[in-house]
């Protein structure tokens, strides 16, 4: 499949690792296409760490990458302030220490009160976040400071399950001011996916994501096909009932879908192809049929996003079963 692509951007947390360790496979791939000489990139919402400290990150992980490579949150939230505010500006910062060294290599000055006049606030996720962080974020924004979110992600993956993420923080602030912020910078906003094509310059760009709320809506504003890897967050039964601007153009289980033919498909396929054929009756999907568990879901697929019946999955054969079971839905 990856054939057709010139250029590869990852997501990071839930595609290459979980936290800190790779997921099994991500290495060998990301280095297969190294191999190849397809050109690679790293798009994340994270904004707790800085481009060179991901780059030596996955560097000690086995995937070799370089600084420039790597397309973070925080350093997207830090060059838009940076084009918006003068040199030297105070900005009040909510999150971890490498998005205030990111605003300082732009020139910008990170402060930690509403007493120091900032003239922006910049929310990105940072472990130690507390109260009194939020509390002097509110205080701002209600003095009149710009609002910016480095991304709204409600959960992140961990090797416990999901966790609260920025998104959770934002919407503490949310909750407290009554309003949206000004400007939401990373993921599902396409400025992450169309800076990595831009680089690349011409060819076909494929954006390889965990979420869909995030990198898979995040490449369909950016105008590129999408794989969704079930390694992170999202899961087969949100993906049926996935709006249509949150619709992946191929899933596969793992990154050997962009290699192995078997490990991928096209969604949505047809009802009724790959021994499948998925129907709905009584206000379920119904599976009848044999063949490979991803055909079963490509069928599914057509008959969820087209009825917008997909909160329920039957199966009608005795091969149904296992292949719903591969797929993460209960009978």
């Amino acid at each position: 499949m990856v054939d057709g692509y010139t250029l590869v951007v990852f997501d990071l947390d839930g595609v290459i690792y979980l936290i800190d360790r790779p997921i099994p496979g991500a290495v060998e791939a990301v280095g297969r296409l190294h191999a190849e000489g397809r050109s690679v990139a790293y798009a994340t919402n994270n904004a707790s760490r800085r481009s060179s400290e991901v780059a030596a990150l996955l560097t000690g992980m086995g995937v070799p990458a370089r600084p420039e490579e790597v397309l973070t949150s925080a350093a997207a939230t830090a060059e838009l302030l940076r084009d918006r505010l003068p040199a030297g500006a105070p900005v009040l910062v909510v999150g971890a220490e490498a998005l205030r060294a990111e605003l300082r290599a732009v020139g910008l000055r990170p402060v930690t009160t509403v007493e120091e006049k900032p003239a922006a606030v910049a929310q990105g996720y940072g472990p130690d976040v507390c109260w009194a962080d939020l509390a002097e974020a509110s205080l701002a924004v209600r003095d009149g400071a710009p609002w910016y979110a480095t991304n709204t992600d409600r959960t992140l993956p961990s090797p416990r399950g999901p966790l609260p993420g920025n998104g959770s923080l934002v919407a503490v602030l949310r909750t407290a001011l009554g309003r949206d912020p000004d400007v939401v910078v990373g993921k599902p906003e396409p400025a992450l996916f169309a800076t990595a094509a831009r680089r690349a310059g011409a060819g076909r760009t494929l954006v390889v994501g965990d979420r869909l709320d995030t990198d898979i809506e995040g490449a369909r504003r950016a105008g590129l096909d999408s794989l969704l890897v079930l390694t992170g967050v999202s899961d087969v039964p949100e993906l049926l009932t996935a709006p249509e601007e949150r619709r992946p153009t191929y899933v596969s289980l793992d990154l050997a879908g962009l290699f192995e033919p078997a490990a991928v498909v096209r969604v949505p396929g047809a009802p009724d192809a790959g021994g499948w054929s998925a129907t709905v009756a009584d206000d379920a999907l119904l599976l009848d049929g044999s063949g490979r568990p991803l055909d079963a879901l490509a069928a599914l697929c057509a008959v969820a996003w087209t009825t917008g019946v997909g909160g329920r999955v039957r199966a009608a054969s005795a091969a149904a079963g296992p292949a719903l079971s591969a797929l993460g839905l209960a009978d």
